[in-house]
């Protein structure tokens, strides 16, 4: 199957690192031209750029904050000024605040919300003006396996998940008669940044729990948005697909 994005312009959220840089990377070794976002961490995000052109490809570092719609219309008219489209959005940027939820405080609670869910949605909003002006566009949403079956200690991060899943079915609706499709992934334990700094103990007993044995790679993640950016996945819309090791069926 050809894996061919050329000429397609795409925007990664949280693109500077973890599944995000996979993903930035990927798009870009096949073609597409590639905007990084990011927040605090210019640094990384030139990092993955050079990395994408060194693959063959191009990309440009764009940051702004996801939770704030002005910033993300701004940066969405950006990309219209430099670009003239975007075919691919994925909604990639996410924070988590664990703890017990008896004791979780307010902004914690907001700040995931804010970041996770909103600027999904802010970011979708912006995209499907141009997308649906074009007839054509792919919105792919990385959401989580505990966003399916649950997580103790994540109740933030595990509500903002869920909620992007439920985005997702109700955004293809509106959209599929634009020939714009939007689709949720669901990753399970990934090793990244994020999941380095677990206690050990706890990655054993996550660990216990895949069928498969193993942690999963960012770049398996990455290969199937690949595939949910290309036109041959153009029947595929309103689905949660896991890459998960079998943790969640």
């Amino acid at each position: 199957m050809s894996s061919d994005l050329s000429g397609s312009v795409a925007l990664v959220t949280g693109g500077s690192r973890g599944i995000g840089r996979a993903i930035a990377l990927k798009l870009a070794s096949r073609g597409a031209h590639v905007y990084v976002n990011y927040t605090s961490r210019p640094d990384a995000a030139e990092e993955v750029v050079a990395k994408c052109r060194e693959l063959g490809g191009s990309a440009d570092a764009l940051g702004f904050d996801v939770s704030s719609s002005e910033a993300v219309d701004q940066a969405i008219d950006e990309i219209k000024k430099r670009s003239s489209k975007l075919d691919i959005l994925v909604n990639n940027a996410g924070i988590s605040r664990d703890g017990l939820f008896i004791r979780m405080k307010d902004d914690e609670w907001q700040q995931t919300l804010a970041i996770n869910l909103t600027g999904a949605f802010n970011c979708s909003r912006a995209a499907a003006r141009l997308m649906m002006k074009a007839r054509y566009g792919r919105i792919i949403n990385i959401s989580s396996v505990v966003g399916e079956m649950g997580n103790a200690g994540q109740v933030p991060y595990v509500s903002s998940k869920a909620g992007l899943i439920g985005m997702t079915k109700a955004v293809a609706r509106e959209l599929a008669s634009r020939n714009v499709t939007v689709n949720a992934v669901t990753p399970g334990f990934i090793e990244t940044d994020m999941t380095h700094v677990l206690d050990e103990k706890v990655k054993e007993q996550t660990l216990a729990n895949i069928p498969l044995g193993r942690f999963g790679q960012a770049d398996e993640v990455a290969e199937l948005v690949l595939f949910l950016s290309q036109k041959e996945s153009s029947y595929i819309t309103g689905q949660v697909i896991g890459v998960n090791g079998g943790m969640h069926m």
